[in-house]
């Protein structure tokens, strides 16, 4: 089975302005509603491959419960516990302005609700594939990734993990089976500025070193690089189309590599994959379908 861990889910409030001014009253031209956060959006991807999961992780008051609502209508399961006060957060995202958000706090969650994550998360084994996506919140402690890992170690989960800076660092000594930093990030860590593949080779090996199985490096418009377990290196230019929206693009790409991983068990193929699930969902309004990701495979994987 297949599970997302997101601990602070949101109800992403998508929209449009023509001519936005400061100060003034503007009225949106388009806007959606939709469940957010990066583990969500890798279960939404892997339903649209048709492939389920359940999504956990901590809901909040009437927004929590609108978030499951949403979420089920797109066919994924969910395990979220309840917190019993505050709300799940509302992220306004402005897409007239590149790039602008204003993303909400989320409910306090205590040590009680963590340990009980802790132990829904107990019962994974051999098989399982765990995806591990975003930050975590203030109230919760930050060694929260390291601690799950520690917990499941040698019980055959595959584990992926999706985190910045020292979120990811804390976890390689666990092996996880992927990880994937974007360049600017994998530049961060070592204190470099890597802007083409064949930079960011040396600095992925460095985190398989760490302990990483396999480091998939996400680059925008210059593509991606995967380098795998079995050491082999795999680079590909971005697929050409127009970018129309950069949310989810990374959490598709993890999406969709591993769906591909599952499907053949060859590196090659799920990188493939992975590049062709992130461009998809980066060239449509939301995050890519099934026929989305196919047609973008067939170009990226057709080009090799």
């Amino acid at each position: 089975m297949i599970y997302t861990v997101t601990f602070n889910p949101s109800l992403d409030y998508i929209v449009s302005v023509d001519d936005f001014k400061l100060g003034l009253t503007n009225r949106t031209c388009s806007e959606l509603l939709l469940p957010g956060g990066k583990g969500i959006n890798v279960s939404i991807v892997l339903m649209n491959l048709g492939i389920p999961s359940t999504a956990l992780g901590f809901i909040a008051g009437f927004t929590g419960d609108e978030l499951v609502r949403r979420l089920e209508e797109t066919g994924v399961k969910n395990g979220f516990i309840r917190i019993e006060k505050g709300f799940s957060r509302i992220n306004l995202k402005l897409k007239s302005i590149d790039g602008t958000e204003i993303n909400g706090q989320g409910p306090k969650i205590s040590e009680e609700k963590v340990a009980q994550l802790m132990e829904q998360l107990g019962g994974l084994g051999k098989d399982d594939v765990l995806f591990l996506s975003g930050s975590i919140p203030a109230s919760m402690p930050d060694d929260a990734y390291q601690k799950i890992m520690e917990s499941l170690d040698g019980k055959g989960v595959r584990i992926v993990v999706d985190a910045t800076r020292d979120l990811l660092m804390n976890v390689l000594p666990y092996h996880p089976f992927l990880i994937k930093p974007n360049n600017h990030e994998l530049g961060e860590i070592f204190g470099v500025e890597l802007k083409t593949r064949d930079e960011v080779v040396p600095y992925a090996k460095k985190l398989q070193e760490k302990g990483a199985e396999n480091v998939l490096v996400s680059m925008a418009g210059e593509g991606a690089v995967l380098v795998a377990a079995d050491g082999t290196v795999y680079d590909a230019p971005a697929p050409s189309g127009k970018l129309l929206n950069g949310v989810g693009a990374g959490d598709s790409m993890v999406a969709g590599f591993m769906a591909g991983w599952m499907e053949k068990q060859d590196y090659e193929h799920a990188f493939y994959m992975g590049l062709s699930a992130g461009s998809a969902s980066a060239f449509s309004e939301n995050l890519a379908t099934k026929e989305e990701i196919e047609a973008v495979y067939s170009r990226a994987a057709g080009k090799h």
